[in-house]
């Protein structure tokens, strides 16, 4: 059979604990029994691999890390300096030399006893690698933005179907608790009736120039054929493979717009009760993007020229980052990374004030939500279909300001209506690399 159908050890459990749970008599499980205590069986932990060792994964991995019921096994990566220094990391928490190191990740994806993997590669990869993984019978935790086209994101969505494996985006905001509380106060009819919704993003860019052609290492040091896989061929230069590719069209998604926005018009997405569907127009303009839903709410798409320090009158920069704001016919809220919530409303203000927030960003509940669905086989708080929905109005709105004209799209069929050019841009051409 193919391996996309194979059962693997984790499935095994799983229904094997599943098949006993069915006729056994109401008890409470302690959190050790699930997977989640200091002392875990070596045969009931996650065997996790890592494909993609840069900096974005190292700040996964140290929350990872502390997970008593995962054991990162391998990692792959094209560049030997990111593999060994991945090996370092993990090899130095548990204390001995086992991680496994691999140059091309498919080698990884041959192992059976991997449960689960990570993939934090750049953008470009990420669709494939996704795919892939899944066809070999792996989960996958991938970083944002999943695909950098809107077909990438269907196919990821209708493998993951096919395949039944766990899929979990990214965009790690919806796990943590001041946006889980702003989206509850816009779901819940706190704000009054939603009228709405804004998001920031970084200011668009859109670059095809090539940086000048530099000698090309050898493949064991980084594998440049590789490393492009998918995307079309160019000479080879260091400040590439260094993230000097962000802003690329050809290695980036939608015009930078979804740095951000994969995070902020996701949490709109979810205050608009809106996995299932997407905004239907589009229309860009010098300071922001337009969107509205067939509910009548609009969603804001706001450029920030600095998104990490001034940003105007529009927003609280105290803040953080990745602010939205979300408004109401009787209040709004906005909030952002450092964690606090500021209501427009003196009552509900009082009201938020009395509860005791984190400072700064914690995603580490986000990464325990995957393991435990990997266990479960319950879909992640960030499925396919959350991400298919959340990512396809995000590549939307920028190819209206890539196009730089008003589109209208049919969220039952997710193509542009009347408009040729704009559904030809929802994919791009992939090189043979194999």
């Amino acid at each position: 059979m193919p391996p996309s159908s194979q059962p693997n050890r984790r499935d095994f459990l799983s229904t094997t604990a599943s098949a006993a749970a069915a006729v056994a008599v109401p008890m409470i499980v302690s959190s050790q029994a699930l997977g989640a205590g200091e002392h875990v069986a070596p045969s009931e932990k996650i065997t996790l691999g890592v494909i993609g060792m840069g900096p974005r994964c190292t700040y996964d991995m140290k929350s990872i890390l502390r997970m008593n019921d995962v054991q990162c096994v391998a990692i792959a990566d094209v560049q030997q300096s990111r593999r060994n220094a991945g090996k370092k990391l993990v090899d130095g928490h548990y204390g001995n030399d086992d991680c496994q190191l691999y140059g091309d990740f498919r080698e990884l994806l041959a192992r059976q006893d991997i449960d689960a993997v990570i993939i934090a590669t750049g953008d470009r990869w990420h669709a494939a690698a996704s795919i892939l993984a899944a066809q070999a019978g792996k989960d996958v935790y991938s970083e944002k933005p999943c695909g950098i086209t809107i077909k990438d994101c269907q196919n990821i969505s209708e493998t993951f179907a096919k395949t039944k494996r766990i899929f979990q985006a990214g965009t790690q905001r919806r796990s943590v608790p001041n946006f889980q509380e702003v989206v509850r106060l816009a779901q819940s009819g706190r704000l009054g009736e939603l009228q709405e919704l804004h998001a920031t993003v970084y200011m668009p860019t859109l670059k095809n120039d090539w940086l000048p052609a530099e000698p090309t290492p050898s493949k064991d040091v980084c594998d440049w054929n590789l490393w492009l896989g998918p995307t079309p061929w160019r000479p080879y230069n260091k400040t590439y493979v260094s993230g000097g590719w962000r802003g690329q069209y050809d290695f980036d998604s939608g015009a930078r717009l979804l740095d951000w926005g994969a995070h902020t018009m996701d949490l709109c997405q979810w205050a608009n009760s809106a996995d299932d569907t997407l905004p239907v127009e589009y229309e860009p303009n010098d300071q922001n993007i337009l969107c509205r839903y067939e509910n009548g709410v609009q969603m804001v798409v706001d450029f920030l020229e600095d998104p990490f320090g001034d940003r105007g009158p529009r927003w609280i920069t105290r803040l953080g980052t990745c602010p939205v704001r979300f408004v109401g016919s009787e209040s709004s809220v906005e909030t952002g990374d450092e964690g606090e919530i500021v209501a427009s409303a003196k009552t509900l203000q009082q009201e938020l004030s009395q509860t005791k927030r984190v400072r700064g960003l914690d995603v580490s509940a986000h990464a325990r939500n995957f393991i435990d669905c990997v266990k479960s086989r319950q879909q992640t708080i960030c499925n396919p279909t959350v991400m298919r929905r959340s990512h396809i109005a995000c590549h939307a709105a920028a190819l209206s300001w890539i196009l730089q004209r008003k589109l209208t799209i049919d969220p039952a069929t997710e193509t542009f209506v009347n408009d040729d050019e704009a559904n030809r841009l929802r994919s791009r051409a992939q090189r043979q690399w194999a």
